[in-house]
């Protein structure tokens, strides 16, 4: 008996107007530039040559992150749902803010616990971390097959921790997992074991 399990490929958005701006995103809804477009183009175009297949594309509703995913789709021929769960971390007042501006006004304390929201009104780390495990758990109830997710660096962090049941990084320590432009990894899960396994890793 063949043993059915979920496939998915973790991958985050090409490069967007605010990489170029040198400004806090998050919630900042800044779209894919147009170097952003052919990272994106290329990295379907690899999968397409190679002869990757997705059952359905999972993608935040961020602009940026639905963008790649529907010029994925569009190469693949895969249908795109969008699930807001996805979004990038909501860094509240951060959004769109010079990194210098945001440190004037917001400066970084010296230690800030899980429980407490980023610049005061954005998420507190367990936030991400129980929206990434609300947001996995929703992909694995669609049962076998093989997915992709197209979101943001901080949520797929916040998902990767889930999947090595990782504890939250505080104030930068702990376990990062490195997603640059189009970069992804590949995971399998088998429901019948819950047991995980990562099998491969593309920084960009």
């Amino acid at each position: 008996m063949v043993e059915e399990v979920i496939s998915i490929t973790f991958m985050r958005h090409g490069r967007s107007r605010a990489d170029d701006e040198q400004v806090h995103e998050g919630r900042y809804d800044s779209p894919l530039t147009a170097v952003g477009r052919e990272q994106v183009n290329r990295r379907a175009r690899q999968w397409l040559e190679h002869g990757v297949h997705f059952n359905t594309i999972v993608a935040s509703t961020l602009a940026r992150a639905r963008e790649s995913a529907e010029i994925v789709g569009r190469i693949l021929q895969v249908p795109v749902d969008l699930d807001p769960d996805w979004m990038e971390m909501d860094n509240g007042p951060l959004a769109g803010l010079s990194f210098a501006e945001a440190q004037k006004l917001y400066p970084r304390p010296a230690f800030r616990n899980p429980y407490e929201g980023l610049a005061g009104s954005g998420e507190s780390e367990w936030d991400l971390q129980s929206r990434a495990a609300r947001a996995m758990q929703r992909l694995v109830r669609r049962g076998p097959g093989q997915y992709l997710v197209v979101s943001h660096g901080g949520i797929l962090n916040a998902a990767m921790r889930h999947v090595v049941s990782a504890p939250l990084p505080l104030n930068g320590q702990g376990i990062w997992f490195e997603f640059g432009d189009t970069g992804y990894y590949e995971a399998v899960y088998a429901p019948a074991k819950h047991q995980w396994l990562l099998k491969s890793h593309i920084y960009c």
